[in-house]
C-alpha cells in the first residue's frame, strides 16, 4: 500500500490538470503558432510558465486503483500487476485465467 500522501497528492494533481486544461492549450497553440509575432509568442510561454507545474498533464502518476502502487501498472485495467494476478487466481476477473506450462 502507497503513503496516502502520494495518493493524496496525485489526486490533486488530477484535479488541477482538469481546472488548467483549457488555459494551458490555448496558450500552448499562441506560443507554437508561428504565424504570429515572436513578442506575442513568447509572451504566451511566460503566461505558461507562471501556471502551477502540477497542471501539467505529465506530472500526474499512474496508480493502481486498489493499493496506489505506481509500479507495474496495466493502463487498461488502472490495476497493478501484483492485485490484478491475485484477483485472476481468485476468478473474480471474468474469462482471465493464470497461465501454466
Amino acid at each position: 500500500m502507497a503513503k496516502n500522501s502520494s495518493i493524496e497528492k496525485n489526486k490533486k494533481r488530477v484535479r488541477l490538470v482538469k481546472l488548467y486544461a483549457a488555459k494551458r492549450a490555448k496558450l500552448k497553440e499562441t506560443a507554437n503558432n508561428m504565424s504570429l509575432p515572436p513578442e506575442e509568442r513568447f509572451a504566451a510561454r511566460l503566461k505558461l510558465a507562471e501556471l502551477p507545474r502540477n497542471s501539467s498533464a505529465t506530472r500526474i502518476r499512474n496508480r493502481c486503483e486498489l493499493t496506489g502502487r505506481s509500479r507495474g501498472n496495466y493502463r487498461k485495467l488502472k490495476m497493478c500487476r501484483i492485485k490484478l494476478r491475485e484477483l485472476a487466481s481468485h476468478g473474480q476477473i471474468p474469462g482471465m485465467v493464470k497461465s501454466s506450462w
